[in-house]
């Protein structure tokens, strides 16, 4: 089995529910550890995540913890940074090894073509978070960004992240005018896939793009507990209760 997750958002909005949140998707992982060979993190594990040279955000210790588990076991741990733990450098590969995914990736598993990325900046419009995830990108910025101290750095960005977090959280779905449904039209113009799976959206979809092709966004685990798993032939969109 692979299992795919998105949209945890860590640490938001206070310690409290997240550790909740925190100990029930530990709980999901414990769940499928005796069937799973891969997992697909889908980006926003953490509300907000930089790692600075000797320091990383405190907490998150059952997760990493149960993570670690599961890759010393055999299994398989992709991650994809998103548009609130895109400051994920070198500590979670060598900790938990795991392998980082910054763009978009396609894999083809037992015949069916996937495409699969974040979904942050895909598409057409938004161009104000595209110019900015391009200044934090940068290798200039993010060292200057290291220069602050963490207690003022970490408090600011997690105000930053809140005020993005609530940009992704509207639950109205646009059909065809969806920017993640235009992009995957986009794609599939230039190859086929049988599934383009996203997180991001915070929206659990199932989309048929065509008789043979499905957008999949995976919807996040603050109120929806949603996740998608791949079984060798078929890809359903499931909930975890």
């Amino acid at each position: 089995m692979i299992y795919f997750l998105s949209d945890f958002h860590l640490g938001a909005p206070d310690y409290a529910s997240s550790l909740v949140r925190e100990k029930k998707i530990v709980a999901f992982l414990d769940s499928i550890k005796n069937d799973a060979s891969e997992i697909y993190l889908m980006g926003d594990v953490f509300d907000f995540w930089f790692e600075y040279g000797k320091a990383v955000p405190k907490g998150y210790v059952r997760l990493l913890g149960k993570l670690a588990e599961l890759s010393d076991a055999g299994i398989k741990l992709h991650y994809f940074t998103g548009n609130h733990d895109m400051w994920v450098f070198d500590y979670l590969p060598k900790e938990l090894n795991l392998t980082i995914h910054r763009k978009p990736i396609t894999r083809e598993i037992n015949g069916k073509k996937f495409y699969l990325a974040h979904g942050d900046g895909l598409g057409p419009g938004d161009f104000g978070y595209k110019f900015i995830k391009a200044v934090f990108a940068s290798k200039v910025c993010q060292w200057l960004f290291a220069r602050i101290h963490p207690n003022l750095g970490i408090s600011m960005a997690q105000y930053w992240s809140g005020k993005s977090r609530k940009l992704t959280e509207e639950l109205h779905f646009h059909g065809e005018k969806e920017w993640l449904v235009i992009f995957s039209r986009e794609v599939l113009k230039k190859e086929h896939f049988d599934y383009l799976i996203f997180g991001h959206r915070h929206l659990p979809l199932d989309y048929k793009l065509s008789e043979n092709s499905r957008y999949i966004n995976l919807g996040e685990w603050v109120n929806h507990f949603s996740y998608a798993v791949f079984d060798g032939k078929e890809l359903e969109l499931k909930y975890y209760k």
